[in-house]
């Protein structure tokens, strides 16, 4: 995409920039200063100068980047003046600490989105409760993802989901076998153990997992009790009866580990946005795929944008062509932006780029479905 004279927000080699303040939103490469949206691997690299989050996600943020660097946080709302330019962090519903970035020049108002949640389904129905949920910014230009831009990714309600969890786990338990669930183990695995009955049995977790666990509630995120299984399974046989009758939540790559081969035999699953293709389960060779995600589908990207008001969108990672033609049919000014997010939770289970998932979803495509168009609107932001 062309930038035009005066943009908020350009693209650079290092990252999304703002010329006028001089500051640079989820770079890729070391800059000197950096707004973090969130503290997944591919939106908050180190090696910066100085960064700028949330308060809430200065936990995670000095845990993943090292305890010493040198880090801002800002109360959801709360703005500083960077050069000029007034910047405040506003809730995404994505992760612990998630924030939208508004910046404020001249009485331009831009909004960059990095990951956020929301979908079509009743919002009241899907509230998150391990972080904040999404909340509309209004302003002239919105920078947003588009991870799962297509009109064929559309979440059913989470407490359906996660029932069918439930029900998969308890016939598990009731057969003594281990029901271990693949789920990216910051933001995925704190929402899957906050909305699944613990009543069922042990909650057991990777130890990977545990420690962003420990985040969270040092957060004030009220999560159930976990023990890692490298703990329990220093109990002998008592440990063995309890992992019987467990949910053990582990990152993807520890599938087909010895780790996992210590559980002995068990029933897996995978918990991803990536589970509504067909195949994507095939692929990855678990018994059962449950369509859980903290990205926004399609009708959550249509809805959070049209919250908005922008006359102006900027697709940046997954879908972007798509999303572009959908929106430029809907009247918007609309551009994508090049980025390099995606390598962590962004992309297919198994590190492929997303598929497009073959006739089905490519037919989907076209011009968007049968979606209601939004309507273009002029904010006052």
């Amino acid at each position: 995409m062309t930038s035009v004279r005066g943009d908020l927000v350009v693209l650079r080699p290092e990252g999304l920039y703002c010329p006028a303040g001089d500051f640079h939103i989820d770079p890729w490469r070391p800059v000197s200063r950096a707004v973090i949206t969130h503290a997944h691997g591919d939106h908050a690299r180190p090696g910066h100068g100085a960064y700028l989050a949330t308060a809430v996600s200065e936990g995670v943020l000095r845990a993943r980047l090292g305890s010493g660097i040198a880090l801002q946080g800002l109360a959801y709302g709360e703005a500083v003046t960077i050069n000029g330019v007034r910047v405040s962090l506003h809730p995404a519903g994505h992760v612990l600490g998630s924030a939208q970035v508004r910046i404020e020049h001249r009485g331009e108002v831009w909004v960059a989105s990095g990951d956020y949640y929301a979908s079509g389904v009743d919002e009241g129905s899907e509230r998150n409760p391990t972080c904040a949920p999404f909340e509309p910014v209004r302003c002239h230009c919105f920078i947003t993802e588009s991870t799962f831009g297509l009109p064929i990714y559309r979440w059913r309600a989470q407490r359906e989901v996660l029932a069918e969890v439930d029900a998969w786990w308890r016939a598990n338990a009731e057969a003594a076998r281990p029901s271990l669930v693949l789920a990216y183990t910051f933001g995925k695995a704190q929402r899957l153990l906050a909305g699944v009955d613990a009543s069922i049995g042990p909650l057991v977790v990777h130890g990977a997992v545990e420690p962003l666990n420990e985040a969270y509630r040092a957060a004030g995120v009220p999560l159930p009790d976990t023990v890692p299984w490298v703990r329990l399974r220093e109990g002998g046989k008592a440990a063995a009866a309890q992992v019987r009758r467990a949910l053990v939540v582990a990152p993807p790559s520890a599938l087909g580990s010895p780790w996992a081969r210590s559980l002995g035999e068990f029933g897996d699953a995978f918990a991803s946005g990536w589970m509504q293709l067909r195949g994507a389960r095939r692929r990855q060779g678990v018994d059962r795929g449950f369509v859980l995600s903290d990205h926004a589908d399609w009708p959550g990207l249509q809805r959070a944008i049209a919250a908005t008001g922008a006359a102006r969108v900027i697709v940046t990672h997954g879908y972007e062509a798509v999303m572009v033609r959908w929106l430029a049919a809907q009247g918007l000014q609309a551009g994508a932006f090049r980025t390099e997010y995606g390598d962590e939770e962004g992309s297919e289970p198994g590190g492929a780029e997303p598929a497009g998932g073959g006739p089905e979803a490519a037919a989907a495509a076209s011009e968007g479905g049968p979606d209601a168009p939004l309507r273009r609107s002029v904010p006052a932001p």
